[in-house]
Formats: C-alpha cells, sequence, structure tokens
C-alpha cells in the first residue's frame, strides 16, 4: 500500500485532525495515512463510462473522476495516483493484501461484502436493468420470456432473470459486453442486462449512438461503495468527508454528465453517505 499523507491544506479542506505525527505513521495502524509518496487506486480497466484504460495509456469515467476527485481531497495530485485493475474476482484480495489503498469499480455495498470489506458512500445508485435497440418494446421484466438476453459469462444479472423475472428468456452468456452489444446491434439477441450505469457508459460510445436504449425498468438496487481495508476507519471517513463535498461543490453532477451521456440514462439523486437502499 503506498497511501501517503494528508496534506496540511487537505485537512484543513476536511476538517480533519491530522497532525504531523499522523502524517509518518505506518501502512499497519489502520490510520490510513501510510508511508510512500503515491496513493494506489483500484479501478476497471474496461467499462466505458465508467472506468476504462484509453489507447493513450489515459484513464476515463465516472469511477475514474470519482476516485481523482478523494485522492486530491487525501493531499494527491493527479500525476500521484497509480492506478490498478482491479476484476471483481480480485477486489477484496486487493484490500486484504494491500495492494491497493482504495477500490472504485462499481462496486455494490453488500452484507456479504461488508464482512470484508469496509465501505465508504456509497457515491451512487444504480439498478439492474436492460439495453434493446431503439425500436424494441421491452416495458416489462415479464416481456423478456421467449427473448434471447445476454449478459456475461458469470454475471449474476441474468441469473436473477432467468430465475424470477422472466424463467422462458433464452439466455446467452458471451465474454465480454462489448460482445453482447455487438449482438444485439447486429439482432443475434434482444437484450443485454447489468447494472444501469455500466450499460449508459456502453451505449455512450460513438458506434453505438442512436442505436439502443435503456429500458429503464429498475430490477435492483446497487449501492456503489468505495472499497477500503477493513478496520480503517480513518480513510473511510477521510473518504466520506471527500465525497460529501464533491455532491456540494457540484461536481458530482458534472462528473454524472459527463461519463453517461446520451443513454437515456436518468440518474437517481446523489446519495447520502450511510443511506444504503435495499
Amino acid at each position: 500500500m503506498k497511501l501517503q499523507k494528508v496534506t496540511a491544506t487537505a485537512a484543513v479542506v476536511l476538517s480533519l485532525a491530522v497532525t504531523a505525527t499522523a502524517c509518518g505513521s505506518s501502512k499497519d495502524d489502520n490510520s490510513g495515512s501510510g508511508g510512500g509518496s503515491k496513493i494506489t487506486v483500484g479501478i476497471k480497466f474496461d467499462q466505458p463510462g465508467l472506468g476504462q484504460k484509453k489507447a493513450d495509456g489515459s484513464f476515463a469515467g465516472f469511477d475514474v473522476d470519482v476516485a481523482s476527485y478523494v485522492a486530491k481531497q487525501l493531499g494527491y495530485a493527479a500525476k500521484d495516483i497509480e492506478w490498478k485493475e482491479t476484476p471483481s474476482a480480485d477486489r477484496e484480495n486487493a484490500l486484504a493484501r494491500g495492494d491497493v489503498d482504495f477500490i472504485v469499480a462499481t462496486y455494490s455495498i453488500t452484507p456479504e461484502r461488508e464482512q470484508k470489506v469496509a465501505f465508504a458512500g456509497p457515491y451512487l445508485l444504480a439498478h439492474q436493468d436492460l439495453l434493446v435497440r431503439k425500436d424494441e418494446n421491452i416495458s416489462t421484466g415479464t416481456d423478456l420470456n421467449g427473448k434471447k438476453l445476454c449478459s456475461v459469462t458469470g454475471s449474476t444479472s441474468a441469473q436473477n432473470i432467468k430465475e424470477s423475472i422472466a424463467p422462458k428468456a433464452n439466455l446467452k452468456q458471451y465474454g465480454t459486453y462489448s460482445e453482447c452489444l455487438d449482438g444485439l446491434v447486429g439482432g443475434a439477441v434482444d437484450a443485454l442486462t447489468t447494472d444501469d450505469s455500466i450499460l449508459a457508459g456502453y451505449a455512450s460510445q460513438e458506434q453505438y449512438k442512436g442505436k439502443v436504449k435503456l429500458a429503464g425498468l429498475k430490477l435492483s438496487n446497487e449501492n456503489y461503495g468505495i472499497g477500503v481495508k477493513k478496520g480503517d476507519t480513518k480513510l473511510k471517513g477521510q473518504i466520506n468527508d471527500a465525497l460529501e463535498k464533491m455532491v456540494s461543490d457540484g461536481s458530482w453532477d458534472k462528473a454524472v454528465k459527463a461519463n453517461f451521456g446520451p443513454a437515456g440514462y436518468k440518474n437517481e439523486p446523489a446519495p447520502k453517505i450511510g443511506a444504503i437502499v435495499r
């Protein structure tokens, strides 16, 4: 872990009682302010609109904007952030090993995960939804019966629909969401399902603009939190303070509008810290 210090300026901004002594504390004291000159942040590299590594090596998306804002409030300039890809299956282990200081990666807060990690936030309330062709008329989950439904291999979203909402849906599992999207546009599948924020990011890519839309069904509540190492209450508190400031100064709204684009995505208002919607 390379979490460094909270500078005096950032400490004032955050109204935190951080002293010079705290800046020198080790990573083992659960203080959230261990040694090092960089901060390592876990994100996804393959989610357009949320966390994506671009061809030029830079990073973009709502999660990247949230993480960058938080890091700045903790005293780190953009050049001091080391981005580390954290696949869904490795997020808890990455925090436990100390590979990353915190994770901003469409990380839904669940009781099961809270047994292993701590969450700041939530910073976004998303919902499971469908992406369909622009001329497709699917207004309820049961409309999927008899339709070809796509999601990625291992996803729980499609299974939820298959088991609880539309048991006669014909489930197709591809390797990536991009493959599902190509199948949707080409007519091989009728709908793609996962969180609406993720779908909006994919649909906002230039090649899909005007061809697909979100159904707006709100099939689940997904409270995205920022994962930190379990027991690191200080860092969790610092991140919560940063998130509250991001909302109050308008940066949160600006980031939502910049990243989710023209897919018909209607975001929920910024959630209150600690307010989990089940």
